[in-house]
């Protein structure tokens, strides 16, 4: 990974920011494990990730870097936790990193604490904006699921409950995944296994881009870093130069696009001092699937930024809650 020192303002903010605010690392978490990560491991921006998870619960057991698609890399990876003891088909907890679609690891898994809650976990990389542009990001992350739900067998998973989650870039694919279910013109074939489904059944999306149309004119009202110079914004760098350019992949890319009746349910939580991705973005969103009838949820957290003051026991409660809810 490139130094501190060469990367973009924005992704330097998101490593560095952690150094101010650690607390101190939890024991074997009952619930979801924030208080033991800094935001940049959230993120998927750990410089160095560890091999084997330090957060990992007692008995369980890891099925590292598996191959989901044929590109070369790290790029279609996946990583399976599960628990030793299996006595019925678990259902499927997916972690999708942040780092602004240009940076990130599969390493960095918060969700490993649902598993002594009687759930498997994966997490994903993809392949990243300078590896490929968009639609590559979806695709790799819809063949994932498709290779998931071919292998569940295998790995005794249940292929009829399946959530996601993720933050950041994480949180916009995750948004993706859930309102794209069965939308054809941005399914792909990475991986094949085209008889099985992409679809998903409960998204937990963490301020995540929703509608890259208007980003850069709600960035432009309030306080944001890419303002300044959108066009070497990450989004650019996603579709491969300014998203006016690249009107059709923007469209494909927004999750607000494929909002409709049917759905899977969503809880979004958005800190309300995020400079990076306008929490009207959230907003949007929520209120979109609101009035196609979906069930939404949007937890505004007051004075938390881009990841950090999400350490809030009520916050983790509401999350575990709402995964048994949609998934058990």
């Amino acid at each position: 990974m490139k130094s501190i020192s060469t990367l973009p303002l924005w992704l330097s903010i998101l490593i560095i920011a952690p150094l101010f605010a650690q607390t101190r690392p939890a024991t074997q978490p009952s619930t979801l494990p924030l208080r033991s990560l800094g935001i940049a491991q959230v993120l998927g921006l750990d410089p160095k990730p560890p091999l084997r998870p330090k957060n990992l619960p007692a008995g369980t057991t890891m099925e590292l870097d598996l191959h989901y698609g044929d590109a070369p890399g790290r790029g279609q990876l996946l990583d399976l936790y599960l628990p030793e003891k299996i006595t019925a088909p678990l259902p499927l907890l997916i972690w999708i990193h942040g780092g602004g679609w240009s940076a990130g690891d599969k390493a960095g898994c918060p969700a490993l604490a649902m598993i002594p809650r009687g759930y498997a976990v994966a997490s994903l990389n993809y392949r990243l904006s300078q590896e490929a542009v968009f639609p590559a990001q979806i695709q790799d992350c819809k063949g994932a699921i498709r290779w998931l739900r071919a292998h569940a067998q295998q790995y005794h998973l249940d292929p009829n409950h399946i959530g996601v989650w993720g933050a950041s870039a994480g949180g916009h694919l995750v948004a993706l995944l859930g309102t794209s279910g069965g939308e054809k013109e941005i399914e792909g074939n990475v991986g094949g296994n085209l008889d099985q489904s992409s679809a998903v059944q409960c998204v937990i999306d963490w301020f995540g881009p929703s509608d890259m149309s208007v980003f850069f004119d709600q960035a432009a009202t309030a306080p944001n870093i890419f303002k300044a110079d959108p066009d070497r914004s990450p989004i650019a760098t996603l579709f491969g130069g300014p998203p006016r350019d690249h009107l059709d992949l923007v469209r494909l890319a927004n999750p607000i696009t494929f909002v409709k009746k049917g759905n899977p349910p969503f809880l979004i939580v958005h800190g309300d001092k995020d400079t990076l991705v306008p929490l009207a973005q959230s907003q949007m969103l929520a209120d979109a699937l609101r009035k196609a009838g979906d069930e939404v949820y949007l937890e505004v957290l007051e004075g938390a930024g881009h990841g950090n003051g999400f350490d809030k026991p009520a916050l983790r409660d509401l999350m575990a809650d709402f995964v048994d809810k949609h998934l058990k």
